[in-house]
């Protein structure tokens, strides 16, 4: 059983750096419930605070993915359709066979967003930038917590893995 769990925990981790750039998956989030099913096996012992303190961090990230791309588009002068620009152009940018369609899709949606919203095409580039800036920023930061609960899933599993064995 425990091994079971260790394989799900592992799992729930790399979902989470996944989900660091899906959209549709809240990463630092699933990567905590990793570290939260490793607490659950008999080999392995994670403080409650460390739990508590993880849960708040990775918290505390999934409402920053939200409000970090809208600083950047209102600072750039994007609006709404920007935004939602951008998270198509990423579901787009994805799926599509392009070679940086990630980097590339969420520029891309965001201008076409802009466009939309308003026929200037100087403004529309400059809020796209904007937009295209906060998602960026935003996926680092969930990319580097998701890696960091990684690290100590990897910690946490080398001090004990000799008792399972």
């Amino acid at each position: 059983m425990e091994i079971f769990l260790v394989i799900v925990a592992l799992l729930l981790m790399i979902l989470g750096i996944v989900g660091s750039f899906l959209p549709v998956l809240p990463g630092p989030l699933t990567s905590w419930a990793g570290l939260l099913v490793l607490h659950f096996t008999d080999g392995v012992e994670l403080s409650n605070t460390f739990l508590i303190v993880t849960l708040l961090v990775a918290i505390l990230i999934y409402v920053l993915d939200y409000i970090i791309p809208a600083i950047g588009t209102k600072r750039f002068g994007g609006s709404k359709s920007g935004m939602v620009g951008t998270t198509i152009g990423l579901v787009i940018g994805l799926l599509s066979p392009i070679p940086f369609g990630i980097i590339i899709g969420p520029f891309v949606g965001a201008l076409v967003g802009e466009m939309i919203h308003r026929n200037d095409i100087q403004k529309a580039l400059r809020a796209a930038f904007g937009s295209f800036l906060g998602f960026i920023a935003s996926t680092f930061l969930k990319f580097i917590v998701a890696v960091i609960f990684l690290g100590f899933f990897i910690a946490k599993l080398s001090e004990h893995n000799a008792s399972w064995f």
